[in-house]
């Protein structure tokens, strides 16, 4: 059974939005969080891996002296289900400018017995006191303007594999990535969009942990179909992101052995490469 509280419960929320109301953990004692993980953030039964990275990023904000998440890798070790779920944080250093922690999210089966669902690494710094110089040879994905892209709401029936979460995200994908949604996959395993939440909520740092595991699989451009778990997820986060949309890359170069990576890419408004990551997921063939 969770821990008994030893000092009051309090609740780690900044802003009032949906995604803020939704990843809010509440500090029942020092290192354990209590929250309940929403139903509205899943895909197919299972509750969405960027989200839940959403969660445990803002629990180890709260436990760790400094702010932003700077570098997050997680290991996906069971499926999440929606409902109650504990957090454990451990400072593992600090130092000037940043700090490393770790954290854990467990729910219970129906035996009672605990089950470890996420293990995550992080370090946190403070992105405002990062320099201004960038010297970089990327450039932001050449998208059609939002109103030229196309969301789970604008065909005739919702896109197969959309979901609870489709409705908490502003989404508008590529046409040239959505040849899956209409039975002919481009065999490239690319996907791009437009992002954003749905009640119109400025991006931070928590929803670029979000933002890079948002899309639609790039196993659908492959001709896959089916749930693609995560196995693992490293999200580095490099700047505060300019209010407005943002933009999402995906590519996959290697599928191999029942197991693609799929690297992100996540650019603001003002053209900066606020977000990278790399997955390793699971696909089922045949």
């Amino acid at each position: 059974m969770p821990e008994a509280a030893s000092a009051p419960a309090t609740r780690a929320v900044v802003g009032d939005s949906e995604f803020d109301r939704d990843t809010a953990v509440t500090r029942r004692a020092p290192g354990v969080y209590d929250i309940d993980l929403s139903a509205g953030w899943t895909i197919i039964n299972a509750v969405n891996g960027g989200y839940l990275l959403a969660v445990l990023g803002r629990a180890l904000a709260d436990a760790l002296p400094h702010p932003d998440p700077f570098t997050v890798s997680a290991h996906y070790l069971t499926a999440s289900q929606p409902g109650p779920a504990v957090i454990r944080t451990e400072t593992v250093r600090t130092g000037r400018t940043l700090s490393t922690g770790q954290a854990s999210l467990f729910q219970y089966d129906e035996q009672g017995a605990e089950v470890e669902r996420i293990r995550v690494l992080a370090s946190y710094g403070d992105l405002d006191a990062l320099p201004d110089d960038v010297r970089t040879a990327a450039e932001p994905p050449a998208l059609p303007p939002i109103e030229q892209c196309f969301g789970a709401g604008d065909g005739p029936a919702p896109v197969s594999g959309s979901s609870a979460i489709a409705d908490r995200l502003m989404l508008k994908l590529d046409p040239a990535t959505l040849g899956w949604a209409l039975g002919r996959p481009s065999g490239k395993g690319e996907m791009r969009g437009w992002f954003g939440l749905a009640d119109g909520r400025d991006a931070d740092p928590l929803s670029l942990l979000l933002a890079v595991d948002a899309l639609p699989p790039t196993a659908f451009e492959l001709g896959l179909t089916g749930w693609v778990p995560t196995v693992e997820l490293t999200v580095h986060v490099r700047c505060r992101p300019a209010p407005g949309p943002l933009r999402v890359s995906i590519t996959t170069r290697n599928l191999a052995g029942g197991f693609l990576e799929e690297d992100a890419e996540v650019w603001d408004s003002a053209d900066r490469l606020v977000a990278q990551s790399r997955q390793l997921a699971r696909v089922r063939l045949g």
